[in-house]
């Protein structure tokens, strides 16, 4: 009977534990994802500057391919060459492994010799930032900038970024990617939601306190403070966010800057093993760069504690993952007394608050793309959020594994084309 008694308290313990780190999970991300909001000056000071009245710099833009159709790859090729900048340079980047993608990146090359050119990383070990930095040694222009092969870039938006240079005398500029295929399947819409808020407002949050996980897209970099840092990790699945950390420590000015009519648009994983593969890459990037510790450098105990809160963010959604059955279990079978059993259901408050603010985050995002969002889509919203919640838990789980292993190859996102057929569509 005392061992029961014993038993039961050690249980009751955990689950208040369990509950209060949640808690605190919930809440600070809610915090994030309102930066934006908070009043009518955070919201203006994450736009873009003004349009100057001369562009100042040039531009280098990196494409790297693999695995892709000539339809995705000559698509996101003339958005990038229909630029309205004067000074634009646009590099191909593909593996020799890769014959059919190589094939067609110089096709399409020799379409416009005046103004592509193709590289060819012959490295052993292909991934994306090998990619990178094989075709950064060919780049001859000021900025050089990042664009994935489904890319779809606004027509002016390097005449903005150039703007953003000289306004801010920035070091970095990084642009919003924002998913717009957002009906194709029951995950879609909360994955296109999800990244509106980490442009929209996330990111911003994160730059006014001087630590900034750069995106892999839309990010603009002097090539001088690009070559400082020796280009990209070459072994990090997450090289954006390592070298947002790395420019973060040197003190570099890196501005985030968000306009709905300038986002690149791209579309969601075709598939959820696609969306799991795409988030374990992501979640295990994350943990790599938070074990080089190169976040530990930052100046202040502030930036440091945010570095830190930032990239643990994958552990705790793993952590997430391992209470979803040990939650499932006790609400079945335990029985503890009622305050244990209240203090368990502490979290579903900002959890139902960050639920409400999805939703009328849903209906800025039609608003600024150009959709009408139906009341399909706001139930649809609600009854997809747990189970994509499980999906990225166990993304997470399943990169913590896979960083025990010391298992970090690259697993790439297949590009279908899918949001193609909503590029200009008000649905």
């Amino acid at each position: 009977m005392m061992l029961t008694t014993i038993l039961a308290v050690v249980i009751g313990i955990l689950l208040i534990g369990i509950s209060v780190s949640l808690l605190i999970i919930a809440v600070s991300t809610l915090y994030v994802t309102t930066h934006a909001w908070w009043d009518p000056r955070t919201q203006a000071s994450t736009s873009y500057e003004e349009l100057m009245p001369e562009m100042a710099h040039s531009f280098s833009l990196i494409m790297p391919c693999r695995h892709e159709s000539e339809l995705v790859m000559r698509t996101t090729l003339d958005h990038l060459c229909s630029q309205d900048h004067p000074n634009v340079e646009v590099i191909i980047s593909v593996g020799h492994d890769d014959p059919k993608t190589v094939a067609i990146a110089r096709k399409l090359a020799a379409e416009r010799p005046e103004m592509v050119r193709v590289s060819v990383d012959e490295g052993a070990v292909k991934n994306k930032p090998r990619q990178l930095n094989t075709a950064l040694a060919l780049c001859r222009n000021d900025v050089v900038g990042v664009f994935d092969a489904e890319s779809i870039a606004a027509p002016s938006l390097l005449r903005h970024v150039d703007s953003c240079f000289q306004a801010k005398e920035a070091d970095v500029v990084q642009g919003a990617v924002q998913l717009i295929n957002y009906r194709d399947t029951w995950y879609s819409l909360r994955n296109c939601l999800e990244y509106f808020m980490w442009f929209r407002s996330r990111l911003h949050a994160y730059a006014k306190r001087g630590f900034i996980p750069l995106g892999g897209n839309t990010v603009f970099i002097r090539r001088e403070v690009l070559s400082s840092v020796d280009g990209w990790d070459s072994d990090c699945l997450a090289e954006d966010c390592d070298l947002g950390v790395r420019l973060s420590v040197r003190h570099r000015k890196i501005v985030i800057a968000y306009s709905p009519h300038l986002v690149t648009k791209e579309e969601t994983p075709d598939s959820i093993p696609a969306l799991i593969k795409q988030r374990t890459r992501w979640s295990l990037g994350f943990m790599q760069v938070f074990a080089k510790r190169d976040w530990a450098t930052l100046p202040t105990l502030r930036q440091r504690a945010i570095a830190w809160w930032t990239l643990m963010q994958q552990h705790f959604m793993a952590f997430t993952g391992l209470c979803i059955p040990i939650c499932i279990i006790t609400a079945i079978f335990g029985k503890f007394p009622l305050g244990v059993t209240m203090l368990t259901f502490i979290p579903l408050i900002p959890t139902v608050a960050a639920l409400a603010f999805d939703m009328c985050m849903l209906r800025e995002f039609g608003r600024d793309h150009g959709f009408k969002i139906r009341t399909y889509d706001y139930v649809r919203l609600v009854l997809a959020t747990p189970f994509y919640q499980i999906l990225l838990a166990y993304s997470a789980l399943r990169a913590l594994i896979k960083f025990r292993q010391s298992d970090f190859r690259w697993e790439k996102t297949r590009h279908a084309g899918s949001h193609l057929g909503y590029l200009g569509a008000r649905a």
